[in-house]
């Protein structure tokens, strides 16, 4: 089947499943029903009588990474609430310590017989794959990779274009003219920040110099915070992480840092979520410039409304960036000033019309 790929702004796509729920059929079909076809959502489940049920598996950052895995998190809790289901039975999670509790978990939720299970994160796209081909009746979310299978909805995001903002804070922000990115896995979800972030940098500062260090985990706070050392110790003021729960590290690094000299140009670009808590130094200080927000929570409540409704996009590929308000910089309460913001909102204008295409992939000299 050939995906079909687009952008639809989170606030009308609410508003367009709830119409086409109304308009649509309602003869939902029953699980197990046709084993040859996917469901495409359901009134009554073993598992909550009469209410649609959804779980998620997250990947091995956890689920209070204070970042992706979270932010899934709270959308499935947002929709249970809207919707009157209790955790355990109307909502839940499983959670990953490595890949290898992937299929272990996706099955385990099956088992408890939920309609709409959410695999969240790039590298559990194998794993969701082949549980999905084994039950071609159960209905899955593929977060953050590309998946051709008629009853997985695959949800990516245009990660470059709000890093490519993030690269522009740090580039106007910076007094030593080196900024960094720590990435975690070497993987094409964080190539897009990678290449977004150079890109913005650039666009502002050409001769800035960007350290890179990929630490290859989600879930290792210490080399985040040894790969921050590296780079603060050479004259790095800024980063931005990428890096789940290894990004906590590079926190933990700059606000040390910031304890010991009040003065010190010293910020973190934090991701997926607001981490404007993470960089709470005191009560007067904090070290979060700002965060690269990826709607993953949106997206979560969203595909649930869509398949409790019997329009589960199954074989299709979601695509959030800046024109479909999927991504975006947090407030930085004050942290940028209004002259840096006013070059921000040009370039987010410019990249939402068009008139800038930011790349999506890096370079291997790039990665260095």
């Amino acid at each position: 089947m050939n995906k079909r790929k687009f952008g639809l702004a989170l606030t009308s796509v609410l508003a367009a499943g709830a119409l086409l729920g109304a308009c649509g059929t309602n003869d939902k079909e029953e699980k197990g029903k046709d084993k040859d076809e996917p469901a495409k959502g359901a009134e009554t489940t073993e598992n909550g009588g009469d209410q649609f049920t959804l779980a998620m598996v997250t990947d091995v950052g956890g689920i209070d990474d204070k970042s992706f895995n979270q932010s899934a998190w709270e959308g499935v809790q947002a929709f249970g609430k809207d919707n009157g289901l209790s955790k355990g039975e109307g909502f839940d999670y499983l959670q990953s310590k490595s890949e290898a509790d992937f299929d272990t978990n996706l099955n385990n939720l099956l088992r408890r017989d939920f309609d709409l299970i959410f695999g969240v994160g790039y590298i559990m796209a194998d794993a969701l794959g082949e549980v999905a081909e084994q039950n071609p009746n159960r209905n899955f979310v593929m977060i953050d990779s590309e998946l051709d299978a008629p009853n997985v909805a695959a949800v990516l995001f245009k990660e470059q274009e709000g890093s490519f903002l993030a690269g522009v804070a740090a580039a106007k922000m910076t007094k030593t003219n080196k900024i960094g990115f720590v990435g975690g896995m070497d993987i094409p979800v964080i190539n897009r920040f990678h290449a977004g972030f150079i890109a913005g940098a650039k666009a502002v500062n050409p001769d800035i110099e960007i350290q890179v260090n990929y630490t290859g985990a989600f879930d290792k706070a210490d080399l985040g915070k040894l790969a921050a050392n590296n780079m603060y110790s050479s004259g790095v003021d800024i980063i931005f992480h990428a890096a789940g729960g290894t990004g906590n590290g590079v926190f933990s690094e700059a606000k040390e840092r910031k304890k010991k000299d009040a003065d010190a140009n010293i910020w973190v670009i934090g991701v997926d979520a607001d981490q404007y808590d993470e960089g709470k130094v005191d009560d007067e200080t904090n070290i979060t410039l700002t965060s690269m927000l990826k709607g993953v929570d949106k997206a979560v409540i969203d595909l649930a409304t869509k398949a409790k409704e019997g329009n589960f996009p199954g074989g299709e590929e979601l695509v959030y960036g800046l024109k479909e308000e999927g991504v975006k910089l947090a407030d930085s309460r004050g942290a940028i000033p209004e002259d840096v913001q006013k070059v921000i909102d040009e370039y987010t204008e410019k990249i939402a019309n068009g008139e800038i295409e930011v790349p999506d992939n890096v370079s291997d000299k790039d990665k260095k």
